[in-house]
């Protein structure tokens, strides 16, 4: 089970940090995927970690604004988003998959229900 939380409202510029809580299954042997969805728009990949090593990766739209990261105590993965623009505006899910990270959105098998992100200009 996945439990996103932290979205909300900010400004153009401001920052959030996303949390994704999870239960049921062995997080280090896990891998955590954060995706979004605006309205009218296919769910995109925002950032990956691979939980057994810590590897990341970031899709080019958030590289050096979003940095992802775990404390595998807590089983627990954040998002932390700075310099955030209007078009970050979107749904933001975790996802975990078996393995390491992938990019791909099919890979993952457990969804969290997503938290809102609203950017204002």
């Amino acid at each position: 089970q996945l439990q996103a939380s932290g979205g909300g409202l900010v400004q153009a510029g401001g920052s959030l940090r996303l949390s994704c809580q999870a239960s049921g299954f062995a997080f280090d042997d896990y891998a955590i995927g954060w995706f979004r969805q605006a309205p009218g728009k296919e769910r995109e990949g925002v950032s990956y970690i691979s939980l057994s090593d810590g590897d990341t990766d970031y899709a080019d739209s958030v590289k050096g604004r979003f940095t992802i990261s775990s404390d595998n105590a807590k089983n627990t993965v954040y998002l932390q988003m700075s310099s955030l623009k209007p078009e970050d505006t979107a749904v933001y899910y975790c996802a975990a998959r078996g393995g390491g990270r992938s990019r791909f959105p099919n890979d993952y098998n457990y969804w969290g229900q997503g938290t809102q992100v609203t950017v204002s200009s």
